[in-house]
């Protein structure tokens, strides 16, 4: 059960209107890293965890998060206070009209498709989406997952505080910057709660390719570290090693009927091409310059 409290989590204090601002804002309202994403993906997760402090803890910050929504949201509408009612009562000549819209981004299309309101959309003016919700549904997964949800919220909100100078949403901001901070300690406390958490799932990794780390890439600037050498890794550095590690011939293959064969063979016969053919195509016949190399009409 919700209810809602009519005061803020924190105090909105917007010094002036600035709808190119508020939707530089929607970003964390209903963008990937926002704060709707992020209650919808704790409250997901909690309703099928089994684990009774996990599921409150997740419910907790979820619940939060709707509150963190509740103060991004206000950000944009006091933002949008201005323009809202000059769309709507057509209080400015069109061109002032035209000028205050136009600040920049994309504040004009949010204006005029939402009327200076608060859609779930982001930054851009695409939709929020369920697809940002990315639970998998095992703990250490998707602790892990929020870990770096936490994580890439916290830049956005950098990044916001950076392109503004008014102080009270510098303010408030850093506050929703900040409890990213502390939903972070509390994913990797209560992941670190799971021993053992890595690797995910129940199945153990093979022994074989565990430890082992492919070095497939070429040229100049190689750096080594404990991500790719040392005594955890195996270096696999020459190129035959690294292919058909499991000791086959590295081809693809499926056992096929009779049946599946005969057709198998008539597809491949009917579909076969023909090496010495060097037919005229419609390239060659309406080739141009810059065309590269091409048959003449007459064969030449």
């Amino acid at each position: 059960m919700f209810m809602h409290n009519k005061k803020l989590q924190y105090t909105v204090r917007v010094s002036e209107p600035n709808p190119a601002l508020a939707n530089l804002m929607l970003e964390q309202f209903g963008g990937p890293q926002g704060e709707l994403a992020a209650a919808m993906r704790y409250f997901t997760q909690a309703l099928s965890d089994e684990d009774p402090g996990r599921k409150d803890m997740l419910l907790d910050i979820a619940t939060e998060e709707l509150s963190h929504l509740e103060v991004i949201g206000s950000i944009v509408a006091m933002l949008n206070k201005g323009v809202k009612a000059k769309l709507s009562e057509g209080a400015m000549k069109e061109a002032e009209l035209y000028l205050e819209l136009g600040q920049g981004n994309s504040s004009h299309t949010t204006s005029l498709l939402y009327g200076g309101g608060t859609p779930l959309t982001n930054s851009t003016g695409v939709p929020w989406t369920a697809a940002y919700i990315d639970s998998i549904t095992d703990p250490a997964c998707d602790l892990r997952s929020n870990i770096a949800a936490e994580s890439r919220a916290k830049i956005i909100y950098e990044r916001l505080i950076n392109v503004t100078d008014d102080a009270g949403i510098k303010d408030a901001l850093t506050f929703l910057m900040t409890r990213e901070i502390a939903h972070q300690k509390s994913f990797e406390r209560a992941l670190y709660a799971i021993e053992p958490n890595f690797p995910p799932g129940k199945l153990p990794g093979h022994p074989d390719f565990t430890d082992k780390y492919f070095k497939l890439s070429q040229g100049d600037g190689e750096v080594e570290g404990p991500w790719n050498s040392g005594p955890a890794w195996e270096r696999i550095e020459a190129e035959d090693d690294a292919a058909a590690v499991d000791g086959g011939d590295g081809s693809a293959s499926v056992k096929l009927s009779a049946r599946d064969k005969k057709t198998e063979a008539a597809m491949k016969d009917r579909l076969e091409s023909d090496p010495m053919s060097d037919p005229l195509t419609g390239a060659d016949l309406g080739a141009g310059p810059g065309a590269g190399t091409t048959r003449s009409p007459n064969g030449a």
